[in-house]
């Protein structure tokens, strides 16, 4: 049964070389995955501070300013800013504003070249100075402290520390957003982002001090708190497929109740795009759960690679940029 409050883990461990301390790591990371599919990451690593100062920058902007980066005019990469509203989820417009970022990849690159979807440069504004070398800093420093915590995850399955580096995240794909939820409107049931399921294999995200996200429970939501130095992790839906349901993609939301902006940092790590997705050695397929999953579709359903998976997700999250850009 899932606890009223998440587990806080110091991953540090993971990022040395003492087998016993990262075996007990990955032992609370396993038990975590399996009744809560979230947890706070302490000795990460990483820091939003200097993030979150240049984000509050951009979104102060005009709003005409801050469209000279709309996501349209971004191509197949599908990186840029949104305004609020500009987001479904569910088919329902989510409260907030947001810039799409993702791995920052030169014109000469074969999948640039080909035109593989979501794959290219990002759009950088004028404003504020340094947003782009503070966003590539931060994706670095992410991306260490995801491959170690996917270790964790690889020894908690009985798995060798690198199975995950050498199947699935050798060359992952990375996506990055920066989400500005406006102050709440009193009466208001609009969310800021509604019940949905992570899509890939491991999100980490910042928030900063306002709250607002919940985790749900099978006795209703729960609140996970920003608690300082840390980084709250859930696993996503292709972990959920891979692991044959014994570690769950959990759904969660978000709603900013303060009265002034919220602004939290997810960061997706996730399979390559052209890996196929099957569940690993001796993992059974999971029972149809679609009957509880938020969006009535079951994970385990699926086949192909998750290139594949991911374009079926986030074209039903930007149905006009999909139609025109990228199908």
């Amino acid at each position: 049964m899932m606890q009223k409050t998440l587990p806080v883990i110091d991953v540090a461990p993971l990022f040395g070389r003492d087998a016993p301390a990262r075996r007990k790591v990955a032992d609370a990371i396993g038990a975590a995955c399996r009744n809560n599919g979230f947890f706070y990451a302490r000795g990460t690593g990483v820091d939003a501070a200097r993030l979150d100062a240049l984000a509050r920058e951009f979104f102060a902007l005009p709003e005409d300013e801050k469209m000279r980066i709309a996501m349209a005019k971004g191509g197949r990469a599908w990186r840029g800013f949104f305004p609020v509203g500009g987001e479904l989820t569910s088919g329902k417009p989510d409260r907030k504003e947001g810039i799409y970022f993702g791995s920052e990849l030169a014109a000469d690159d074969p999948r640039v070249r080909t035109g593989v979807p979501m794959h290219g440069a990002n759009q950088w504004p004028v404003r504020p100075a340094g947003l782009r070398d503070a966003v590539l800093d931060y994706l670095a420093a992410n991306t260490r402290a995801a491959h170690a915590i996917m270790e964790g995850i690889a020894l908690s399955l009985g798995l060798d520390a690198q199975y995950f580096r050498q199947h699935y995240t050798g060359d992952p794909t990375i996506l990055f957003r920066i989400f500005h939820y406006p102050p709440d409107v009193a009466g208001s049931e609009q969310w800021g982002v509604g019940e949905h399921t992570d899509y890939g294999l491991l999100t980490l995200l910042a928030q900063d001090d306002a709250g607002g996200l919940q985790v749900k429970s099978p006795d209703g939501w729960i609140e996970a708190p920003p608690i300082p130095d840390t980084l709250v992790c859930n696993i996503g839906d292709m972990l959920d497929r891979l692991t044959g349901g014994l570690y769950r993609s959990t759904p969660h939301r978000a709603k900013n109740t303060s009265r002034r902006g919220r602004l939290s940092f997810p960061f997706f790590f996730d399979p390559g795009w052209e890996a196929e997705i099957v569940p690993l050695p001796a993992r059974a397929v999971a029972q149809d759960d679609r009957e509880t999953r938020w969006d009535r579709e079951s994970v385990h359903d699926f086949r192909g690679t998750y290139g594949n998976y991911l374009l079926g997700k986030v074209g039903k999250v930007f149905p006009d940029l999909k139609r025109d850009v990228i199908s």
